[in-house]
């Protein structure tokens, strides 16, 4: 379907109570639904979470997660920071509620980033990182807070690890990079244009490519060797990592795991020296 709105414009008429209050609030906020569980689209428009199923299959769909993704595809701007803010009034408006659900909502995107990862896409990532002559990271913004996480526990591991944040910082390195290097690219929505263009870059001069992202429309999927979908929707106007740091984790973990001896040689080191210099209280 080339619209979901056209789509659910076209179905009123045939519209049950319930279902025409859905149709009124995504009508009325066309781009709120992308950060929107089922259970929050069922409190903001006052229905059952099996009416917003329902509503979903009425249109065409498989379910709620596909209309999700028409109405991601059907995108003509990102939310601004101020249009997330006025979704998060609506949803999280009662204070005894609200602090449960914000752990609620970090739970949901666990769990469906564990139902959608595509375990071989995952392992070849992990292969990509072990056998990478250079492993650069690019993130910004908020997402930069992931890359520095990602570079900090990959560089106990390996030695060949960069964090790269634009063009003008970067391109020192970016003619050294060739088809036997790695870049992992890490952008949610909003995307950031200088992540998408250097991880493009990095795409064209033939080296190996990994996306950590929210969504298949994500700008950095078509440049991608290997996608990794970590959902990170949050009705509010700050971004939800916790499901991609939990993906990142396990890219962390499952490569320490193959360089283990490596790894277990390189800690003895790094306690010596932490030793030394007596980093860390007792």
């Amino acid at each position: 379907m080339e619209n979901v709105y056209h789509n659910i414009a076209g179905k009123t008429a045939k519209m049950s109570k319930s279902q025409l209050k859905i149709a009124k609030y995504m009508l009325e906020n066309p781009n709120a639904v992308s950060f929107l569980t089922v259970g929050k689209l069922a409190k903001v428009t006052e229905v059952s979470e099996a009416t917003i199923v329902r509503f979903a299959t009425f249109l065409g769909y498989t379910g709620y997660t596909e209309l999700q993704q028409e109405v991601q595809a059907s995108l003509k701007h990102q939310l601004t920071t101020s249009e997330r803010l006025k979704i998060s009034k609506q949803v999280y408006d009662e204070k005894e509620k609200g602090v449960d659900e914000v752990f609620r909502d970090d739970m949901e995107n666990i769990k469906a980033t564990m139902e959608e990862l595509d375990l071989d896409d995952f392992h070849k990532a992990v292969n990509y990182i072990l056998n990478a002559n250079k492993i650069y990271i690019i993130a910004n913004r908020s997402a930069m807070s992931l890359g520095v996480f990602l570079q900090y526990y990959l560089s106990m591991i390996l030695d060949n690890v960069e964090l790269l944040h634009s063009v003008e910082s970067a391109s020192d390195s970016l003619y050294k990079v060739n088809k036997d290097d790695v870049t992992i690219g890490i952008s949610f929505a909003r995307y950031t244009k200088s992540t998408t263009d250097l991880f493009s870059y990095m795409k064209e001069k033939g080296g190996k490519t990994i996306a950590i992202t929210d969504n298949l429309v994500s700008p950095l999927i078509p440049h991608a060797d290997v996608p990794l979908k970590a959902t990170s929707q949050m009705p509010t106007f700050i971004d939800s990592f916790v499901a991609p740091l939990s993906l990142i984790n396990a890219l962390i973990t499952f490569v320490s795991r193959e360089k283990q001896e490596d790894v277990h040689g390189r800690l003895e080191g790094l306690e010596d020296i932490w030793r030394h210099f007596d980093v860390f209280s007792e």
